[in-house]
């Protein structure tokens, strides 16, 4: 059987109705996404910080459990469990916002919690002779220098979140790869397609790390 590739069906202003609508959901899920994650991962890492038993151990079985499944199972999970709970479908867009925020808000927390520990404990310690209460002194001096420091690892969790935003191809969800599939489908070059989201795929991401590396290096040169 011979495999033959043409692009010659490659019709930008045809395919990119197709391709441009996924592109915008993966870019929403992936924004959502970094922000829920990060809100709820930074309350994940300061229950694991606050050396109170209570909120230490049910953060750490969080975080730890979450880290040791993958994504796309999380994933199926939820969207075919959830509407058995709760009697009802919930939608593939809103299961995956759903799921990466629960998921990432792991990998975040980890991030934060490694940012946190890297300020110096004397900052902390004079934040607490001013008279700061924990809170005031997380909010005021540790954590506005500590995403500072975490910036570039955040940055790049984010693009590995954009890439991974393609499996919620398993529940149907229309992202960028399926916009890619559907043109294919419609055209009938089915390979080219997934060739060609492939390609999309590594410019978006090749570009985004070169501006973190930039970023990275001025962050070092302030330093």
């Amino acid at each position: 059987m011979d495999l033959q590739i043409d692009f010659g069906f490659y019709n930008w202003d045809l395919v990119s109705n197709f391709v441009l609508k996924g592109l915008y959901f993966s870019l929403m899920l992936t924004a959502i996404a970094t922000v829920g994650g990060v809100l709820f991962g930074t309350v994940l890492a300061l229950m694991r910080l606050s050396g109170k038993k209570w909120l230490v151990v049910p953060a750490t079985i969080y975080v730890n459990g979450m880290r040791s499944i993958p994504l796309v199972m999380v994933i199926l999970w939820f969207f075919l469990l959830m509407p058995a709970i709760i009697g009802r479908p919930i939608g593939a867009e809103l299961s995956a916002i759903i799921t990466f925020i629960a998921f990432e808000a792991a990998y975040f927390s980890e991030i934060m919690r490694a940012g946190i520990q890297s300020i110096a404990r004397g900052q902390v310690n004079a934040g607490q002779a001013l008279g700061m209460t924990y809170g005031q002194n997380m909010r005021l001096v540790v954590l506005p220098q500590a995403f500072r420091n975490m910036l570039p690892v955040l940055l790049t969790q984010t693009i590995i979140l954009f890439q991974d935003t393609s499996l919620v191809y398993a529940i149907g969800a229309y992202d960028m790869l399926k916009g890619f599939e559907v043109a294919g489908k419609n055209y009938g070059r089915p390979i080219e397609a997934y060739l060609a989201a492939a390609v999309a795929y590594f410019v978006l991401c090749y570009a985004l790390s070169w501006l973190v590396k930039q970023l990275h290096k001025k962050i070092a040169i302030i330093r």
